[in-house]
């Protein structure tokens, strides 16, 4: 039996309980965006509220489409959000073009957001462009500026500072970069690198630090990155400092792709409730409705 501890104010908000808003793309196949964010909410105990974005058509393979809101609309789905039932945190994503860009910017000013994450999502795990070029200066001149914490990967850490990043000392360089636009702090994140364990970069403007777990041998990675920068804005909407939210998160990360299990034929995601429940196998002549809850081990919070 799962225990839900907060209660409803007079006013209808969620009194007691941590609140954290994901501004992202969605994702058709559940793995990445929204989707993704909105089970790490869930994982870590906060309550998560969304703005999408766009609307891809994608899978574990790739994403076949994309179709872009209207930065106007996306305003509202903020303005909507925040009025009635706040956020502690917010989680930035594939925010597309350069008008939601600085939409995103002017609101994340307008509400006075301590806690803006921003994970800026250039391209699918498939190759996909999720972002026009045109945005990343955008990146650059409005929203980094607004954020506690930037969370590229290699490639993205790239394009925002027009680098190469081959090596680790290039990183830091752009970590140094990053945070020089106006972000409080950056994390580098090295999972694009080809071998060693999984090490991240994180920068505060005045310290370096590195966040490092042993690499995952898995194909189920799609949504890490959704993944890793939510979990940070999930710890801070619960009131935990930054460098411990970023381990908690990098912790949390690792241990959903240790548990990740087979879904489509491509990228897999990651297991986002794997303190909850583990998927059993089906028999191969097993139907997918012949054993109900039974497909689902609960480890916590109740029986099959």
């Amino acid at each position: 039996m799962f225990v839900f501890l907060g209660y409803l104010s007079m006013s209808g908000q969620t009194a007691g309980v941590a609140r954290a808003l994901t501004i992202a793309g969605s994702d058709s196949g559940g793995g990445a965006g929204i989707q993704a964010d909105l089970k790490t909410f869930a994982a870590l105990g906060v309550y998560g509220a969304s703005a999408i974005t766009a609307l891809t058509a994608q899978n574990t393979t790739g994403v076949t489409g994309v179709h872009e809101v209207p930065a106007e609309f996306v305003a509202a789905q903020i303005d909507a959000v925040m009025s009635d039932i706040g956020a502690g945190a917010w989680k930035a994503g594939m925010l597309a073009n350069a008008d939601i860009v600085a939409t995103v910017a002017a609101k994340a000013r307008q509400w006075r957001v301590p806690n803006l994450v921003v994970d800026p999502v250039m391209i699918a795990k498939g190759g996909a462009r999720l972002l026009r070029e045109d945005a990343v200066e955008a990146y650059r001149e409005l929203l980094i500026p607004a954020a506690l914490v930037v969370t590229p990967n290699l490639p993205e850490a790239a394009a925002l500072t027009g680098r190469d990043i081959d090596d680790w000392d290039a990183a830091r360089r752009a970590a140094e970069e990053i945070v020089a636009l106006g972000a409080r702090a950056v994390v580098i994140k090295g999972g694009h690198r080809e071998d060693g364990p999984a090490t991240d970069l994180y920068y505060d403007g005045q310290t370096f630090h590195e966040f490092t777990a042993g690499r995952v041998d898995t194909t189920n990675t799609h949504g890490t990155g959704c993944t890793f920068a939510s979990a940070i804005a999930a710890a801070l909407a619960r009131g935990e400092e930054l460098r411990k939210a970023v381990a908690m998160a990098k912790s949390y990360v690792t241990k959903a792709l240790q548990a990740a299990y087979p879904v489509g034929s491509g990228h897999g995601p990651v297991h986002h409730f794997y303190r909850y429940w583990q998927p059993q196998i089906m028999d191969s002549g097993e139907t997918p409705g012949e054993s109900s809850l039974a497909q689902a081990s609960l480890r916590q919070g109740g029986k099959a």
